[in-house]
This record gives C-alpha cells, structure tokens and sequence, in this order.
C-alpha cells in the first residue's frame, strides 16, 4: 500500500463538502459522495490492489446516510486493526454561514426536515463531535470564497511540485478562423514582420527553421518575447496559486501559420524549460497548403 492515500471527508452539512470533492478531482483523486460507511474498508482494499491504477481516494461520509453513518466510528477503529491507513477532512462553519448558504439553495437541512435549520445545525454538530475529534485536518469555510478553499484543499492533498499543479496549453490560432473559445490569455502578434510577403517561405510553417530565422531576426521580435516570458513568469504562478488546473494562452496571426506558430513553439519551450506540465496545439495550420 505504498503511496496509497485514503481521504474520508466529513463534516457540517452546508460547510462545502461539494466543492471539495471538485477540488479532489482536480488533483487526480477517485472520489465518491456519500458512501455508506460499511463499505470503506473493502472500497479501500479493492483500490490498493488496482496495481496503482487508483492509488488516491477521496469519500464523502455524512449523516445523509442516516442510521448508517453511525457506525462510521466502528469501521475506522477496524481499519486501524487491518492496518489500512487513512486521513479525515473536517468541513465546518458558523451557524450563521450554514443558515445563509441554506437559505440561499432553499434546501432543508438533513437534521430538521420539517423543522428550522438552527435547530438541524444543533443537533448535527452534537451527533459530529467524537468524529470531529479525530479528524487530521479541520477547515472552517466561513468566509471562504470557492477559490480560496481550494486553495487549502490543494496545499494539503496535492502531491505535485507547486508548478506541475497546473497544465499549460499553448494555442496557436489565425484570427481569419476566429479565436479559440476556451482561451484564457490571447495575444494578437499580427505586428510581427510577416513572412508572408517572403515567396520562398509563404508556404512554410512557424516550426520550420527557416521561417523562424526570418521572424526572430527582427528587433521587434526579440523585444516582445523578452516582454511576453516575463509576463507568463509573473502570471502563471499567481493562476497555480488561485487553484487554477489548467490554462490556454492562444497566441494569434492573420492565417495561423507563421509568427502565431513560432511564437507559441518559442512559449511551449520556454514553460518546458522552467518545469510546467506544457503543450502545445496549432490549430489553424490545416487550413493552409504547406510545402
């Protein structure tokens, strides 16, 4: 059962056990919501002996699963005597919080179905104590906007180095064919020299050295890219740190062959270089007759 980990989250109703199990998923966990307690054990053995194939598990356990829920505290003192180890994430929040976030969905707490929600909270937080004493790790969400709770869920369980948390994916894009709808960064490097209006590289790609020559050779060139790597250095951490898994910057020309092309080659290699989990696309390079 080498690196093999086992999350259990549980934890006040309304305290953002969704969003954590999103966030779980994010950072390569098998989750599953609202497992009957009884099962965890053989869950967890069949998952150790997948060869590696699910080696992180994340399960949400909470009084939803009514009566069984109580025997939670029984199967992990077992699974302590099997020696299957595991961790448990404590969700809570203030009364008011859990009220606010309950009147905001219009949905009726677990705990007091037909009564008011103050008095689910009550009786739930008595019914969480003892589990809540043995939790590994206790967040209180109040006043935790989404990103910053996955910021901490991802401080805690992530097992990447901090810049392999997030993928990188370079676009290279014509503007003549319209802009890539899921972009996050767009940069429009049609004042770039042209090889266009070379004859003997109009039908070359961006990837060719040739082409690459002629585009680099310009001052202008140099400048920007000198521009544009200090402003992904100071961006892309500041998108790993806000819990961001993925990023598309799209760099586009006029016809999506030649400068979008060696400009996003010149950024893929670039984040390739520093240690990013990079790729690189160049979406528009069907459209155009290449030698």
């Amino acid at each position: 059962m080498d690196n093999f980990r086992l999350v259990i989250i549980t934890g006040m109703s309304g305290a953002g056990k969704s969003q954590v199990i999103r966030a779980m998923e994010d950072l390569g966990y098998f989750c599953v919501d609202n497992l009957p307690p009884m099962l965890i054990p053989k869950f967890a053995e069949l998952c150790a002996q997948s060869g590696g194939k699910v080696s992180k598990i994340a399960l949400v356990v909470d009084i939803r699963g009514g009566e069984f829920f109580d025997t939670l505290l029984q199967v992990l003192e077992g699974m302590e005597k099997q020696g299957l180890l595991y961790e448990i994430l404590f969700l809570e929040a203030s009364d008011s919080t859990i009220i606010r976030r309950y009147k905001e969905t219009r949905r009726r707490h677990p705990m007091a179905p037909h009564g008011r929600i103050s008095e689910g909270i009550s009786r739930e937080r008595d019914r969480l104590e003892q589990i809540r004493g043995r939790a590994n790790h206790i967040i209180d969400t109040s006043g935790l906007a989404t990103a910053e709770l996955k910021g901490k869920i991802t401080a805690l369980f992530a097992e990447e180095r901090e810049h392999e948390r997030m993928t990188v994916t370079v676009v290279s894009f014509g503007f003549k064919y319209g802009m890539p709808l899921d972009a996050d960064m767009v940069m429009d490097v049609r004042f770039l020299p042209n090889p266009f209006y070379v004859e003997s590289l109009r039908r070359k790609s961006g990837q060719e050295a040739l082409v690459g020559e002629y585009i680099w050779k310009w001052p202008v060139t140099q400048q920007f890219m000198e521009k544009l790597s200090g402003l992904v250095d100071f961006l892309v951490p500041h998108y790993v740190k806000e819990g961001k898994s993925q990023l598309i910057i799209a760099i586009g020309c006029t016809g999506g062959l030649h400068r979008s092309v060696f400009v996003a080659e010149k950024i893929f290699e670039y984040l390739k270089g520093k240690g990013f989990k990079v790729n690189v696309e160049h979406r528009d390079i069907k459209h155009n007759v290449i030698e």
